[in-house]
């Protein structure tokens, strides 16, 4: 069985997906795991990692609650948490005795501040995480590796898992050498694992998906088979193209190293990544 490291539903009547407009048509519609399935199902793909999409307490209620009536293909949550909140650390720990959920996301790309996540007031939450074992998604860009970096040099027990590879500026090709050198950084700590996915909907609208594939090969190369991870991001994959386009293209890429970096990119690694059972 295939594991999707990285999918998405949503409900646009429940109202807190701020990002969420019709200026962006080909998502701009409820998708729920039934559709998820119909695209991935065929494809091998047996269950998957549901990730938050807004930054509220009532969607990873949600999300929690959607994985409960669909355990048999939702492996695990990945939520969101208020890291501000003066009992963050408590609401952390209770978030945690869910063990559908696996992990928390802050949405740093979204945030004006790129050393956020280094700021006082949030390493009680971050404390609390890695206490209770929780994986910290690490949804940024390039700007942002430094403070991933150091995210990870001070907390060694905190898994890190950087969602689409750092969303590399593909459309027009700038900072791919800071890209690669905070990828690179990052890889040195065994703790943190990197996403092959996102990248499609990086590059210039109307690309060809073969258009990654030097990017894909570089994730691949500097994390290592062992710690990269395939993940849909369904339903925003559809921004860029069909969803088999991307599913044969990292096949194909992952493939010509060899079938057991299949097992591992599209499985293995995410079950240990996220201490599926």
């Amino acid at each position: 069985m295939y594991i999707d490291s990285h999918f998405h539903i949503w409900s646009l009547a429940r109202g807190d997906y701020d990002w969420l407009t019709p200026e962006l048509p080909a998502i701009y519609q409820d998708f729920d795991i039934a559709d998820w399935q119909a695209q991935f199902g065929k494809r091998g793909i047996g269950g998957g990692i549901l990730v938050q999409a807004a930054p509220t307490d009532a969607e990873t209620a949600f999300l929690l609650e959607q994985a409960a009536q669909h355990a048999d293909t939702v492996l695990g949550v990945v939520g969101w948490a208020d890291f501000e909140r003066d009992d963050a650390s408590a609401h952390i720990r209770a978030l945690a005795a869910d063990p559908r959920l696996v992990g928390l996301r802050p949405m740093l790309q979204d945030l004006p501040d790129p050393a956020w996540i280094a700021r006082p007031s949030i390493q009680p939450a971050l404390r609390a995480m890695s206490n209770a074992a929780l994986i910290f998604d690490a949804l940024v860009r390039a700007v942002h590796l430094p403070y991933v970096d150091a995210l990870a040099k001070g907390y060694p027990e905190l898994t890190i898992v950087v969602d689409h590879a750092a969303k590399p500026d593909i459309a027009n090709g700038r900072d791919r050498e800071a890209w690669l050198q905070g990828l690179r950084a990052l890889a040195a700590y065994p703790s943190v694992y990197c996403k092959l996915s996102g990248l499609w909907t990086e590059a210039a609208q109307g690309a060809p998906v073969s258009i990654v594939a030097s990017w894909a090969n570089a994730v691949l190369d500097i994390f290592g088979v062992d710690r990269v991870l395939w993940g849909s991001d369904w339903p925003v994959l559809r921004c860029a193209g069909e969803a088999h386009e991307w599913f044969d293209c990292a096949m194909s890429i992952v493939a010509s190293r060899g079938q057991d970096v299949v097992a591992k990119v599209f499985g293995a690694n995410a079950r240990r990544a996220y201490r599926l059972p």
